[in-house]
């Protein structure tokens, strides 16, 4: 599972790493312990190029019948991702990238739980695949939601936890992003774990554990 992340760097990275200007975020700020429910930055790929734009994160599909499932569809397995109909058309027509520059994940120590953060060794923005779909309440209200794709782990993260979120490798980001690239099938075949040469993890605070706890100091080596 994957329930918190960071994504502290300022929006004009954001739009330098996903080449473009088309941004709808009225108020961004960055996010030291980005939680399940809250809107996060998020990028889609129109016809015109990369969009960002926030997206509420837990997915609530347009199809369902009121907005509460979005608690339970935070995170999506890429293994099972494909076995139903509506979540394939998802994965063919509705992805998008949740920008990140670290994750959390917490490791069982002798009975207790130490919070990791798990970063990439550059300390560079990174990409986790993700869906998104647009529900529409009775007052024709819109709501943008998303959900992140989780695999099994590689060799750094399984020593912490069992699954890892999808992360694609650059040279994938724009694959994922086109619109018009449909293929279920080769579209699983990015959704793999990230090489764990290029990662490494280290321990923060128990604050992380509180989501109401969004400051700098989290991202600290404790």
């Amino acid at each position: 599972m994957c329930g918190r992340y960071t994504i502290t760097v300022l929006l004009e990275e954001l739009m330098l790493k996903y080449y473009t200007e088309d941004v709808t975020i009225k108020h961004y700020a960055p996010k030291y312990n980005a939680a399940p429910m809250q809107y996060i930055p998020a990028v889609i790929g129109t016809g015109a190029g990369n969009r960002i734009g926030h997206l509420r994160w837990g997915l609530v599909p347009s199809w369902a019948a009121d907005d509460r499932s979005g608690s339970k569809l935070i995170n999506i397995r890429a293994e099972t991702l494909r076995d139903k109909p509506s979540f394939k058309k998802l994965l063919s027509s509705r992805r998008c990238i949740i920008p990140a520059d670290g994750f959390y994940e917490w490791q069982n120590q002798g009975g207790s739980k130490q919070p990791m953060r798990i970063v990439m060794r550059d300390g560079g923005i990174f990409s986790l695949a993700g869906i998104y779909d647009i529900w529409v309440n009775a007052d024709g209200a819109k709501l943008g939601t998303c959900s992140i794709i989780t695999t099994e782990p590689n060799a750094l993260v399984a020593e912490i936890h069992n699954r890892m979120p999808v992360i694609l490798r650059p040279e994938d980001e724009a694959s994922w992003l086109e619109r018009s690239n449909q293929d279920a099938n080769s579209l699983a075949r990015l959704m793999n774990p990230y090489d764990a040469s290029k990662m490494r993890a280290y321990p923060v605070s128990p604050k992380v554990g509180n989501v109401r706890n969004d400051s700098k100091e989290l991202l600290e080596e404790a």
